[in-house]
């Protein structure tokens, strides 16, 4: 018997008061969906997602969830007023005594419950709020970008968190790895359009290609048919004005049609020159370590970047990996050793904390005020690469139309705000380019183009991210930070970081037995060429499945280990225990399928 959806969205039309956002739009998430919701930065994502969760009411239409279906939904700004600590609000709407379920989230998201809410970053209200998501573990998750903020030990923890539920999600997200790994359908937004392919992420290019050139040869068709039409009205209508007035209608709604036709968003204009060559050595740094304190951050570190390198610095979140990167660039001295630049070096830097802007400036007044940027006596004008340029048609290289450009910089979403100081440092020359975080927010797309911009530079870049695909697509070296000061290199992007520190590992001197799995599975070697890139990535991320699950069942086991536990709150008992054995038998069915796929590889 077919189960009724989870939730079914019938001629949705929403505008806020200017052209609509959505007009007629239909859309249903079924039990088990597993769906990516993409588009570009601007193109309604969040808003849909808004829609989704009762949270924006539409101008239009019907929002039908089932009676008992409950709906989920983390936002990227929570509202965390009104609790003390970050665990009070993530615990919030639990039943007593399951509070259980919020540390589990929070020793896989890597934040203590116990800090206040007054003195958390906005990374870690993010992180409450989507721990407090799983922990109420609704029918229907809705997740916007819930990886920013997240390392990449938490977004692998919260990859295989997802791997394993039972319920329907809805995506939004730039880490292309993670989508691929995750989803089993696509929801597209284009130009207030909502499309429903079924594939997941691995497959939305192609179909996105496809689509668009479906449209293209769809409007060369009718331009065409438009131009005979019309030669024909010029050539011979004054002779058969009577006979063929329904040819007459019929050109001028072929015309409406062409007219209501929305043109694509043409991609940001994105653009990086070198400025005057660095020299060939462009930072060497020697010995050089630092601590705050008691933290030891680096221990004695030896580096050399030369011209053209492509370096990314990866690590846990707090690991120093910005640190390092201002020592290297100059900004803060190391504790010891030394660090020594080449000649001729013109930095740009792309700032996480979007330092360089201020929010209370108009995008306009904030480029044209750039002492880098300025154009004496204009203030309209803006210096782009040693040209000229009125600020309003630089905005629209990088998307923003001309009502944006006297709007304050503080109302702009995150995706605009990295858009905004991209097209502040692309401005003017460099030749080496430091970017921190420069992946959060931005759409596919735009990654896509920053992405082959780098790879025309002639310069430097550091890189500082935790977008796994991001670094395999454009870095040459990897500086892994893994804690207590220790800083190791490695040859490649992320894949090939992962794939030498396996290499490493000692190896298992046989083949293991099936008791032995649990433990042979937190030693995974490099997996063979005979499996699957599915296969791969499900061997690869196995171990922290069972690992997450040996602790939740060893919490659970305390939780029931009271005597009186089963007599003072039979409802709790009866929750815990079915949740042991719902982990006990999820546990079992991982370390059998971590051996299939290790005897297949090893095959």
């Amino acid at each position: 018997m077919a189960r009724a959806p989870l939730l079914q969205l019938s001629d949705i039309s929403l505008t806020f008061g200017g052209d609509p956002v959505f007009d007629g739009l239909d859309l249903v998430v079924q039990p088990g969906d597993r769906l990516a919701l993409v588009g570009r930065n601007g193109s309604g994502k969040s808003t849909l997602m808004k829609v989704m969760a009762g949270l924006v009411e539409a101008d239009r239409g019907l929002r039908v969830v089932p009676p008992g279906v409950s709906v989920g939904y983390m936002e990227q700004e929570p509202d965390l007023s009104g609790f003390a600590t970050l665990g009070e609000f993530a615990a919030s709407g639990l039943p007593e005594g399951e509070a259980y379920r919020v540390a589990m989230a929070a020793e896989g998201l890597k934040f203590d419950p116990g800090t206040p809410v007054a003195a958390a970053s906005g990374g870690e209200r993010r992180r409450a709020a989507l721990a407090k998501l799983l922990a109420e573990a609704p029918e229907l998750m809705l997740l916007d970008e819930p990886t920013n903020h997240l390392d990449i030990e938490a977004i692998r923890w919260l990859e295989a968190e997802l791997g394993e539920t039972r319920a329907g999600y809805v995506l939004i997200s730039h880490d292309r790895a993670f989508l691929t790994a995750l989803t089993r359908a696509t929801l597209w937004i284009d130009r207030g359009v909502v499309r429903r392919g079924e594939t997941g992420f691995a497959g939305f290019e192609d179909w996105r290609e496809t689509v668009w050139a479906e449209e293209d040869l769809a409007r060369h068709k009718l331009e065409r048919k438009i131009r005979a039409e019309a030669r024909w009205a010029v050539e011979g209508i004054s002779a058969r004005r009577k006979r063929n007035q329904g040819r007459v209608r019929a050109l001028a709604a072929m015309r409406g049609e062409r007219a209501a036709l929305i043109r694509r968003q043409g991609v940001a204009d994105l653009a990086l020159e070198s400025g005057p060559a660095s020299g060939k050595l462009v930072i060497e740094a020697k010995g050089i370590s630092k601590a705050f304190g008691e933290k030891v951050i680096l221990k004695p570190f030896d580096l050399r970047i030369l011209r053209g390198d492509r370096v990314a610095f990866v690590g846990p979140n707090g690991v120093g990996k910005t640190t390092l990167l201002k020592m290297l660039t100059g900004e803060i001295a190391p504790d010891t050793g030394s660090v020594r630049h080449g000649t001729n070096l013109e930095i740009a830097v792309f700032d996480q904390a979007r330092a360089a802007l201020d929010f209370d400036m108009t995008l306009w007044d904030g480029l044209v005020n750039d002492p880098e940027m300025a154009v004496s006596g204009r203030s309209d004008q803006v210096m782009v690469r040693g040209v000229a340029k009125h600020v309003v048609a630089y905005l629209k290289d990088f998307l923003f139309d001309e009502a944006q450009a006297r709007a304050p910089i503080g109302s702009l979403s995150g995706g605009e705000r990295a858009r905004l100081l991209l097209a502040r440092i692309m401005a003017r020359p460099s030749n080496l380019l430091v970017l921190d975080e420069p992946t959060n927010d931005l759409d596919v797309e735009t990654l896509d183009l920053l992405q082959d911009v780098l790879g025309d530079y002639d310069g430097t870049v550091l890189l500082v991210s935790h977008d796994r695909d991001f670094i395999d697509r454009v870095a040459a070296t990897t500086v892994a930070m893994e804690g207590e000061g220790r800083a190791v290199t490695y040859a490649g992007g992320w894949s090939d970081y992962q794939s030498q520190r396996q290499e490493e590992r000692p190896a298992r001197a046989e083949k293991p037995a099936a008791k032995a799995a649990p433990a042979a599975a937190k030693q995974v070697r490099k997996p063979a060429q005979g499996l699957t890139f599915t296969e791969r990535h499900r061997l690869e991320t196995l171990p922290d499945v069972i690992e997450r699950l040996e602790a939740e069942i060893g919490k659970l086991s305390d939780f029931l280990s009271d005597p009186a536990l089963f007599s003072t709150a039979p409802e709790k008992f009866r929750r815990a225990s079915e949740a042991m054995a719902e982990r006990q038998a999820a546990l079992a069915a991982a370390e059998e399928e971590w051996l299939a796929l290790e005897e297949k590889a090893a095959s």
